[in-house]
């Protein structure tokens, strides 16, 4: 099985209308943030914006316009504690945000490429049979993890 089969869709839901859209990501400084995004991962800057003493801005990946990752730069966020993933089993031990996934055709391909770029990867690619998708995980320069997945054949 090359996927795994969704449910079928409710269109009764009075949620029927809800679509993914994007992601935030909280970081001290935006321009750093979002230097590294467009640097190393190739995205694109799509709008800016001021609100309160905050600076954002929505990025996307080089070639999907339909999923953003907003950057929430600024302002002075409450200390947080630090998490220093050093693999999947021990960011498995906080609650809350976890990380958000990004879909490529090689995640050996890819993994090299950010090697290659400096990115440290946090978790080697593997297989996960269950949901048929090799997958690895790497991290922002803020701590944020980022998920690959390719689905196997």
């Amino acid at each position: 099985m090359a996927d795994f089969t969704l449910p079928a869709p409710n269109g009764t839901s009075p949620f029927a209308d809800m679509r993914g859209h994007h992601v935030a990501v909280r970081t001290p400084d935006l321009e750093s943030a979002k230097r590294w995004y467009v640097e190393t991962l190739d995205f694109r800057v799509v709008a800016e914006w001021d609100y309160a003493d905050e600076k954002l801005a929505y990025l996307a990946p080089a070639a999907d316009d339909r999923f953003l990752v907003e950057i929430l730069g600024g302002g002075e966020p409450a200390p947080r504690e630090v998490r220093p993933y050093t693999d999947l089993a021990d960011s498995l031990g906080y609650a809350g945000y976890h990380h958000f996934c990004l879909n490529v055709d090689s995640v050996d391909r890819t993994v090299e490429t950010l090697r290659a770029r400096g990115v440290t990867i946090v978790t080697e690619p593997f297989e996960l049979p269950a949901i048929s998708r090799r997958l690895a995980f790497f991290a922002d320069p803020f701590g944020n993890l980022i998920e690959l997945a390719e689905v196997l054949a």
